[in-house]
């Protein structure tokens, strides 16, 4: 029997490994967590006994002794639950992209102390370890993560003056939360996963691409130094790389169709990143290293908030995060305490930039 704990169990990604789990009788939920939804029917109704609504991921952690966290904790929140699995030798399925995003080095740092499985869950990142899997890294010359384009694709900059809300979480091939459907829209979605991408798989940023694929169907593709290129396809369906995470090393079925190739046209294109240029403030931030990517991470949770508020326009967003960026230190973080002063210096200087001069 495996034991599960499950962070950020009421979201999206929640919602469909709770489908999962209840799949297949050797999995078994010992913890459950989220930020303020109240989760006394999922406990019931899954006989769990560890439950938490906000407050310390770790001590609930520490109380359940779990064999595997599925983190799925939207933004900085999930840090502390991805730090405490990779440190005490738990496996860890991470959906929370944003905590590896901003723990960069001291994350890798845990994950070797502690010698546990890292399994990504976002799809993009699924699909990737997945070409890897069993092949020698030097053998890998690039990779390429593929991007939806989000609701805005192909339109000009004019043209999303005046986008609202409802329209940014209009996404046209996946079903994500608010924070996550935003972040697709202006591509800085594309821009962590990039930051991730690095620190999964220990390449070079000029080793990672981003394309457009708009059926999102390709999820990510490796190219090897001999001229091949191994690609991961298949619906756009969440269930998949959740179940894969949490059955590995098995591929046990889900209720995703297998994929009919006849008739599927595929096409990819560079990323607009003129008209979005979250992607490219995110890659500088990545480059820069330190705690830049934390920052970026920091003040894009800020400025998406205020967005969702109507506290800001659509095309602002990318402005005032790349403001915040120029007025932190980025230095290096110690340890969790200085990741910590590093998050809230940025969200500071974002919420600064918020306010009317």
């Amino acid at each position: 029997m495996k034991r599960i704990a499950l962070l950020g169990a009421t979201g999206s990604i929640g919602r469909q490994a709770l489908e999962v789990v209840a799949a297949h009788p050797d999995l078994a939920l010992c913890a459950l967590a989220s930020a303020t939804s109240p989760l006394d029917e999922l406990a019931a109704a899954h006989e769990v006994q560890e439950v938490q609504v906000g407050g310390d991921l770790v001590e609930l952690l520490e109380r359940a002794e779990p064999d595997l966290v599925l983190n799925a904790v939207v933004g900085f929140a999930g840090v502390p639950g991805t730090l405490w699995a990779l440190d005490s030798g738990v496996d860890l399925a991470l959906a929370n992209k944003e905590s590896l995003v901003a723990a960069g080095e001291l994350a890798l740092a845990a994950w070797s102390r502690g010698g546990a499985r890292l399994l990504p869950v976002d799809s993009e990142h699924s699909a990737v370890f997945q070409c890897l899997e069993g092949r020698a890294r030097d053998s890998v010359h690039s990779l390429v993560l593929t991007a939806s384009g989000g609701p805005f694709r192909g339109r000009t900059r004019e043209q999303l003056e005046h986008v609202s809300v409802d329209d940014a979480l209009a996404h046209p091939t996946w079903s994500m939360g608010p924070k996550n459907t935003v972040d697709s829209a202006t591509l800085a979605n594309k821009g962590l996963e990039l930051i991730e991408a690095h620190y999964l798989f220990g390449l070079p940023y000029e080793a990672i691409e981003i394309v457009v694929e708009p059926t999102s169907t390709v999820h990510g593709v490796v190219r090897f130094r001999d001229g091949a290129a191994l690609a991961h396809v298949g619906f756009p369906d969440m269930r998949v790389p959740i179940s894969y995470a949490l059955t590995y090393p098995e591929r046990r079925p889900t209720p995703v169709p297998p994929l009919d190739l006849v008739g599927l046209t595929l096409a990819f294109d560079p990323p607009d990143v003129d008209t979005f240029p979250l992607l490219s403030v995110a890659r500088e931030a990545g480059e820069r290293g330190g705690t830049y990517p934390c920052a970026f991470n920091a003040a894009n949770e800020v400025a998406v908030t205020a967005f969702l508020a109507g506290r800001l326009p659509f095309l602002a967003i990318a402005e005032l995060v790349a403001r915040a960026l120029g007025e932190v230190d980025g230095a290096p973080a110690r340890d969790f305490e200085d990741l910590v002063a590093a998050d809230a210096a940025a969200r500071r200087a974002a919420e600064g930039a918020l306010q009317p001069a």
